[in-house]
């Protein structure tokens, strides 16, 4: 792409409170200790052609010793997917995001597995 060339679909990423808020909340309710909500920043995405309603994103190990900081995560809901859907279905996409953090919160993220929707299912039922 020349230098001052614009992308077609220009993605624009601002931060989220409200997610900020509510991911503090859901880790309280939920008794999720081994997350520290002051490391998980949340932004809000416009402009994304992905099929996902939010994303997490880590910050690696490598990363992390380079900069000498401590572990973080960006959770990112998609504006255009996320934001129709009610409180319920904005609550589980959140809850399946915060279980991509593994419990000792080192930057990595968990895929998913059996165990992982399962756990998913149990805290599903439970809020």
């Amino acid at each position: 792409m020349p230098e001052n060339a614009t992308p077609k679909y220009p993605m624009k990423f601002e931060p989220a409170a409200d997610i900020a808020r509510e991911l503090k909340r859901l880790t309280r309710k939920l008794n999720l200790t081994h997350l520290n909500p002051k490391r998980i920043i949340a932004f809000r995405s416009f402009g994304s052609k992905s099929r996902a309603r939010a994303r997490i994103w880590a910050f690696p190990k490598i990363w992390q010793l380079a900069l000498k900081l401590p572990a973080y995560y960006c959770i990112e809901v998609l504006s255009e997917k996320f934001d129709h859907l009610n409180e319920r279905q904005r609550r589980q996409v959140l809850v399946h995001e915060l279980l991509h953090i593994p419990k000792n919160f080192s930057g990595a993220v968990l895929p998913h597995t059996r165990r992982w929707h399962s756990r998913l299912r149990e805290i599903l039922n439970a809020l």
